[in-house]
């Protein structure tokens, strides 16, 4: 079976072509992963694949408690999106826990 200009990003299972022994064969970059790829993916869907690229992280915010547990927050951009079922995009958000020490904490009860 053959791609041809049929390639899909991610799962999509409507993404297929006719292959061998009357089975399917699938042109979606999932496939990779399931082992069911049609014979010429790598050449046809591959070669124009563009992978997500992401930018720096930013700076963490401040601490979402001024006195005692909280959670601080950072991001960061896409720079390039995927296409042609390049690899996706990683996590754009993180979060951590943190501890408010804001010098009023010292006085509140």
């Amino acid at each position: 079976g053959g791609c041809w200009h049929r390639c899909c990003p991610g799962r999509n299972n409507a993404c297929w072509a006719p292959g061998a022994r009357w089975s399917r064969c699938y042109c979606d970059s999932y496939c990779e992963r399931t082992g069911d790829c049609c014979e010429d993916y790598h050449a046809v869907c591959r070669r124009t694949a563009v992978g997500c690229t992401v930018g720096p992280w930013g700076p963490w915010s401040g601490c979402s408690s001024p006195c005692g547990v909280g959670s601080k927050a950072r991001s960061r951009q896409v720079t390039i999106p995927p296409r042609h079922g390049g690899e996706p995009c990683p996590d754009l958000k993180q979060r951590r826990g943190c501890l408010g020490e804001h010098p009023t904490c010292r006085t509140a009860k």
